[in-house]
């Protein structure tokens, strides 16, 4: 494993727990800590895309108030965020 995909898996992770609202760095933070360290490359790209969107609309998507969009839909990942289920 190179250097940037450990740091990249790093940087992930710190912007999965500091998102700006509460809920949000709860669930993506503890879904990060899960399952970032497993991740292949192409599923950290997808995983920073998935970080561009912003929060109201992924915890809406994320709880299943609102179909997600394709490209959203389509994140190998996205299926394990939904199933994810924080526990403190």
């Amino acid at each position: 494993m190179s250097d940037t995909t450990e740091n990249m898996r790093k940087r992930l992770i710190f912007r999965s727990e500091h998102r700006g609202t509460k809920e949000m760095d709860l669930l993506l933070g503890s879904f990060a800590k899960k399952h970032v360290p497993d991740f292949n490359e192409a599923e950290l790209a997808e995983y920073e895309a998935l970080l561009e969107e912003n929060d109201p609309d992924l915890y809406n998507w994320i709880t299943e108030q609102e179909d997600p969009p394709a490209n959203v839909a389509g994140y190998s990942m996205f299926p394990k965020i939904v199933g994810h289920k924080y526990r403190y």
